[in-house]
């Protein structure tokens, strides 16, 4: 089941220094989750100064508990504060585009 989870940093003077604190606990748990196949693309959300302002990833997981137990409830930008807005939906590949 495939998912579109987009995560937006809190817009505070301390924001940018909470997502650099954790982003390497981040970008660590990002490969080990590409690796098992569970994470189809990622990027960061650019705002119009192009500081990053949030996340947008691709993600494939049985279910949204699935998604939340090896995921979500270990993500180091949800532990650490980062992400303030947190909107995860379920998404549709066209037959075309899967693998």
């Amino acid at each position: 089941m495939r998912f579109i989870v987009l995560g937006y940093d809190g817009n505070d003077d301390k924001a940018e220094e909470r997502r650099f604190a954790v982003r390497k606990d981040h970008l660590k748990l990002a490969q080990e989750l590409t690796s098992k196949g569970r994470w189809l693309y990622g990027c960061a959300i650019l705002g119009e100064n192009k500081k990053m302002i949030g996340s947008m990833i691709v993600c494939d997981f049985p279910d949204r508990q699935t998604l939340y137990k090896e995921w979500l409830d270990r993500e180091a930008y949800i532990l650490g504060g980062v992400w303030e807005d947190l909107k995860v939906n379920q998404a549709e590949v066209p037959p075309f585009l899967e693998k």
